[in-house]
């Protein structure tokens, strides 16, 4: 019996045809201001609790109440009545699954818990983040900034910033946390293509270079991968890491750590070090990316 992921894709492969159709769904990037009362985005919040070994406890929005509130939210993108209505996990070029918070999240969450790192002074960039959780780790372990990326403004506006705030909390979310103003300023929040998100950036000046990117499950798509590495590459930081989890294959859409692999290679302008091999089930991986 084969394992196939609900995503909404048409091909494995995706010939010159798909890959017009996901161009024709490019998402324009934008940046997301932190409303100047962000504690009505708590408002009938429904919190879950991650606690892995000494790493602070992490919270974010349960995504059950996503479903059921859908009617209620401010959703211009219309992916949480489409996701419904599909039900599926992911829509190619609409929706990229930014409302779960996928397995790989918890195996990096992991290593880093073992690993000890401290993130202090660092630039940091949660690219595809979704909840946004190794982007708020890092901000609790002293990074000088975390910048969150998504997909889908719904997902950054509707999860990923109540998901930061909530965070900013250390008891009760009707309090303000005094800490709250000065752990948001170190925080930017941009949604869209990667092409376009890595555009806006170029565009500062200087432009962002970060120490730490993550990536957690955004190589699904053979489609993306120029896009993605394009972005790894101008954004890393000369002595930065990026830190990869992933699924060894994604049966149903046609990625996976082998084909990043092997693009990876043919490029040469990364190397690539297994982290961690996960050998029962599906098959994860976490592995980090450098410059050669």
């Amino acid at each position: 019996m084969s394992f196939s992921f609900n995503f909404d894709v048409e091909s494995q492969n995706p010939n010159a045809e798909d890959k017009s159709k996901l161009a024709e769904h490019i998402k324009e990037a934008k940046e997301h201001p932190v409303p100047n009362d962000p504690h009505f985005l708590l408002i009938d919040a429904v919190p879950e609790t991650v606690q892995i070994g000494t790493l602070p406890s992490l919270h974010f929005l349960n995504e059950t109440v996503f479903e059921q509130t859908a009617s209620e939210r401010d959703d211009e993108e219309e992916i949480l009545s489409r996701t419904l209505q599909q039900k599926s996990d992911l829509i190619s070029g609409i929706y990229e699954g930014g409302l779960k918070v996928w397995e790989c999240t918890y195996d990096l969450l992991k290593l880093i818990e073992k690993d000890i790192e401290t993130f202090g002074g660092k630039m940091v960039l949660d690219l595809g983040c979704g909840a946004g959780l190794l982007g708020i780790l890092a901000l609790k372990r002293g990074a000088r900034q975390v910048h969150f990326q998504d997909y889908n403004s719904t997902v950054i506006e509707q999860l990923t910033v109540p998901t930061v705030i909530l965070n900013c909390h250390e008891d009760d979310v009707d309090t303000m946390d005094p800490t709250l103003h000065a752990s948001l300023v170190k925080c930017r929040f941009f949604s869209g293509d990667w092409s376009r998100f890595l555009a806006l950036l170029m565009k500062e000046t200087p432009p962002s270079k970060y120490d730490i990117i993550f990536t957690s499950e955004t190589i699904y798509n053979t489609a993306y991968y120029p896009s993605l590495h394009d972005t790894l590459q101008k954004l890393l930081a000369p002595t930065g890491l990026v830190y990869l989890a992933t699924k060894a294959h994604y049966f149903g859409v046609g990625g996976g750590l082998h084909l990043f692999e092997t693009f990876v290679e043919e490029r040469g302008v990364f190397s690539v070090d297994h982290l961690w091999d996960g050998e029962e089930g599906l098959q994860r991986h976490i592995v980090a990316l450098k410059f050669k």
